[in-house]
């Protein structure tokens, strides 16, 4: 918990700064530009679909197209944080992660143990295994409570997932970023857990969470390596 507070005391400044909003505005504008298009075109068919898929009838179709409407709703957000995120990760986050080192981390080595190839590959992995539980979660909403409980969790670890690899891979090696992410697996999901009941507010888990989740992350997992390293120099022998 003390690591988690430190980042996001830290990632408060830079979240602020002109630098690091203007960078995620594009990417996030542009993500949001294309879900509402895809909303706009494709909200009657799939609405339809849904309420066909829930047996609407006469007697059932007001019901039918309610759980419908609400399905959809539930589906486009989903989708849209996940572009978010993407996003963000994989075209933001360079630029981020050198702001962040350059400010409180400028001792730290860069070992460029990552490439813009296995981050683009860590997103679309995040996204085909969270797809799945987030529709296999999706008969909870019929016990409302649990289910934002999943929602929750099911967000905190995409988030974390997505932003992990990227906050790692100028400054780790191959080896320190599977070191850290099985050494720090429970403080990188309580960042997410952090973080995750901004993915329940509308417009805020596109705009906003992308952003504090790329620049928090990048606190965490830096610390998170210079510990690492400060802890084999004094292993040494």
């Amino acid at each position: 918990m003390v690591a988690i507070l430190a980042a996001l005391r830290r990632a408060l400044p830079i979240i602020a700064s002109a630098r690091i909003i203007g960078l995620a505005v594009l990417p996030l504008l542009i993500a949001a530009i294309v879900w509402t298009a895809i909303a706009i075109a494709g909200w009657t068919p799939l609405t339809h679909w849904l309420a066909g898929l829930f047996g609407a009838s006469d007697s059932t179709s007001w019901l039918a197209r309610t759980g419908a409407d609400i399905m959809a709703v539930l589906m486009f957000a989903a989708l849209a944080l996940a572009s978010a995120l993407t996003a963000v990760a994989v075209l933001s986050m360079p630029v981020i992660v050198r702001t962040v080192a350059a400010r409180d981390f400028p001792s730290l080595t860069p070992m460029r143990g990552g490439t813009f190839a296995a981050s683009l590959g860590n997103a679309v992995k995040a996204i085909l295994i969270y797809a799945p539980l987030w529709i296999v979660s999706l008969p909870l909403l019929f016990v409302p409570p649990i289910y934002g409980v999943v929602s929750l969790v099911l967000n905190a670890w995409l988030t974390q997932r997505m932003f992990r690899y990227d906050a790692l891979a100028e400054h780790a090696s191959g080896a320190e970023i599977e070191t850290i992410v099985v050494r720090s697996r429970m403080r990188l999901m309580g960042l997410g857990l952090a973080l995750s009941p901004l993915s329940l507010v509308p417009l805020v888990n596109i705009f906003v969470l992308p952003l504090v989740g790329g620049v928090a992350f990048t606190e965490l997992c830096l610390a998170e390596l210079a510990s690492l390293r400060a802890r084999r120099r004094s292993e040494a022998p």
